[in-house]
């Protein structure tokens, strides 16, 4: 078989809305997946410098400390600290209206391991949240 004939893309999808709540609380990627596709959409009207959101995965004993570096960002670099090893995926931030799509190896995700998703917008990230199961 050829490289990659096994390969098999998991697309995933989450919403934001202007009262800074993700429709999902928790995510899934099963052990069959080697990449996700993960579709973020902003089903509010307001603006992204207003009330942008943006979708960002990191392991949960890293995601106060990247959400808190990410504050010092700016919109431009979607309030996330510039080349963190720490931010495992992450779309960009966009407004109401508006979506975005991240792919990202499954290579990356370990078995066992507890991961955070949450919004990097200053403010958002304390309560717009949630948690990504894999295997």
């Amino acid at each position: 078989m050829a490289p990659g004939a096994w390969a098999k893309t998991c697309a995933l999808s989450i919403s934001g809305n202007d009262q800074m709540k993700f429709d999902k609380p928790t995510l899934a990627v099963g052990a069959d997946c080697t990449e996700v596709a993960l579709t973020l959409t902003h089903s509010g009207k307001l603006a992204a410098n207003v009330m942008g959101h943006n979708w960002v995965l990191a392991k949960t004993s890293d995601f106060q400390a990247v959400a808190t570096a990410g504050m010092k960002a700016t919109l431009a670099q979607s309030y996330l600290p510039a080349d963190d090893t720490r931010v495992i995926a992450h779309t960009k931030v966009i407004g109401g209206g508006e979506s975005t799509t991240v792919k990202f190896p499954v290579s990356k995700l370990k078995k066992g391991e507890a991961y955070t998703f949450f919004c990097s917008f200053p403010g958002h990230w304390a309560v717009m949240k949630g948690t990504l199961t894999y295997g």
